[in-house]
């Protein structure tokens, strides 16, 4: 007697939802034991904002947004807030890696009706649920700070979900190419630079060009100025195309997920 081998998954007829909320589920109940931990990317913008913002503009002054003068920590709130929401979902999907290579936990969950893509999907909608509550809990910072300035701030919630979205579905698809621990180093070695050269402190033109050309490439200054925008009421034409690139480079990663995760884990 021989056994073929096993070339398709017979799925049982259950009704057709969205599974991916399963991973959401099984992440909620895994963060119940290392919720400090969750906690932790949060604080960092803070701290940036309180010591970079507060403390170092109390030196520098106004800075000028679209000509109008603006208080500098009030400059750079929004983009804290913007590295709030990718801190968070590139924190989080850099937990895939265990979970992808070692915990062999998507083989068993293959084992159920749920499907490689939307493993994938419900991943990143994992990586945008964290970034969403660094988002909110930074932005309550800010209204209390009495830095959101007009009205038009409280769509700079769901600015910054887009901002998790890109992160999330960009962090997810660099994991699944990712062999080894030490692969890690390199999303901080990249989220580095785009924190420090994104807009984050200083006007985009203060740069020299090379550096301007670069820097509109990055996802985070994009964010940046969608949401500096709306928590300043500066609204400009140019912020559709900060909304179209977040949205595209979100769309292109969640794309890559699911095709790389069903290539890792059907191989």
């Amino acid at each position: 007697m021989t056994a073929s081998p096993l070339t398709s998954r017979r799925i049982p007829p259950l009704p057709r939802r969205w599974r991916g909320r399963y991973l959401v589920e099984r992440n909620i109940l895994g963060t119940k034991s290392f919720w400090p931990v969750l906690l932790s990317g949060f604080f960092e913008p803070v701290f940036y904002l309180l010591a970079i913002g507060v403390g170092i503009g109390q030196l520098v002054g106004d800075v000028h947004v679209g000509g109008i003068p603006v208080a500098y920590e009030a400059f750079v709130a929004p983009a804290m807030l913007a590295a709030s929401a990718m801190n968070g979902a590139v924190f989080e999907a850099t937990n895939m890696f265990f979970k992808l290579r070692y915990g062999k936990v998507y083989e068993a969950i293959l084992a159920t009706p749920v499907e490689p893509r939307e493993v994938a999907s419900g991943e990143i909608a994992w990586t945008l649920a964290r970034g969403a509550m660094y988002s909110a809990a930074f932005l309550i910072v800010m209204a209390v700070m009495g830095l959101i300035t007009s009205p038009l701030g409280l769509l700079a919630f769901p600015a910054a979900l887009l901002v998790g979205f890109a992160f999330g579905a960009l962090g997810t698809a660099a994991v699944t190419w990712m062999r080894t621990w030490q692969d890690l180093d390199l999303i901080t070695l990249i989220i580095m630079p785009l924190f420090l050269f994104s807009a984050t402190f200083y006007p985009i033109d203060v740069y020299p060009d090379f550096i301007q050309v670069v820097t509109w490439v990055s996802p985070l200054y994009h964010g940046v100025v969608l949401i500096r925008g709306l928590t300043l009421g500066i609204l400009e034409w140019t912020m559709l195309i900060n909304i179209g690139y977040l949205a595209a480079l979100g769309a292109v990663g969640s794309m890559i997920t699911a095709r790389r995760v069903r290539q890792v884990l059907l191989k």
